[in-house]
């Protein structure tokens, strides 16, 4: 079967931070988020830079090797965050989240490292695709492995705690699945900003109601600044549907990375 997405994105500052460390795109073929960190400048750059590397998918590529074409993409967008470290001193503490699809067809690859998230809205129920690479998720899961329940006071302290980013450091390796995708999902990247002040019920709501996806990105948003938009905030929701009854528009870079 032969599909495409119809997709959108926007990035917004927030209503506490004086810049953007958010980049995200949506493509015909490829849709991300990242979320920078690292002090002033460090996370834009962070960010940009892996969405500048990443920005090349954005072509056909083969369906058997999706999972492997973009494990190297991001694998070689690391290294970029290596050289500029060793370049530029100042930017020692950046990093950056990073949730990113690619198709090819109704194949796609995901791929996940950090605290962005991935939701699939498919037959009127919201998934959660990605799992927080948090420290309160962690300690979560070994307790859970060890028959336990891990320390509340503990687990929320550790909420916002990254154990894995991509930093250029070596042995950064993202989350990577294989999905199938069809027709009538939507599809919803987004950083932190986003997830954290508006809870799964709402942005359940808006992907169901709001039929475009630019409405969409605009209206979740909105409800994050109203509920005090903390940090920044990108979403990228992308709808697959028939290639034909959708034309294809130009892809679309949002946050730090439109402006590197």
């Amino acid at each position: 079967m032969n599909v495409a997405i119809r997709y959108a994105a926007g990035s917004d500052i927030g209503c506490n931070r004086e810049n953007n460390e958010d980049s995200g795109y949506a493509g015909a073929r490829l849709i991300a988020v990242a979320d920078g960190m690292g002090g002033y400048a460090g996370g834009e750059v962070a960010s940009s830079t892996v969405i500048g590397s990443l920005r090349s998918l954005d072509t056909d590529a083969e369906r058997d090797d999706l999972v492997e074409i973009l494990a190297r993409a991001v694998a070689e967008a690391n290294e970029k965050l290596r050289i500029a470290r060793e370049e530029r001193p100042d930017l020692s503490r950046m990093g950056t989240t990073l949730t990113a699809m690619l198709w090819s067809g109704e194949s796609v690859a995901l791929a996940h490292i950090g605290d962005s998230r991935g939701y699939l809205l498919r037959d009127g129920e919201l998934f959660q695709m990605t799992q927080d690479h948090t420290m309160d998720e962690l300690l979560k899961a070994e307790a859970e492995q060890a028959g336990k329940t891990a320390d509340p006071a503990e687990t929320s302290r550790l909420s916002h705690v990254l154990y894995r980013v991509l930093d250029g450091r070596e042995d950064r390796e993202p989350d990577l699945r294989l999905r199938e995708a069809r027709l009538g999902d939507r599809y919803l990247l987004c950083s932190d900003g986003l997830s954290g002040p508006v809870d799964a019920q709402n942005i359940y709501e808006v992907l169901s109601a709001e039929a475009d996806p630019q409405r969409a990105v605009d209206r979740l948003i909105e409800m994050a600044r109203e509920n005090g938009g903390p940090d920044n905030i990108t979403a990228v929701v992308a709808d697959v549907i028939e290639p034909e009854h959708y034309p294809e528009t130009p892809p679309r870079t949002v946050g730090a990375a439109a402006s590197a």
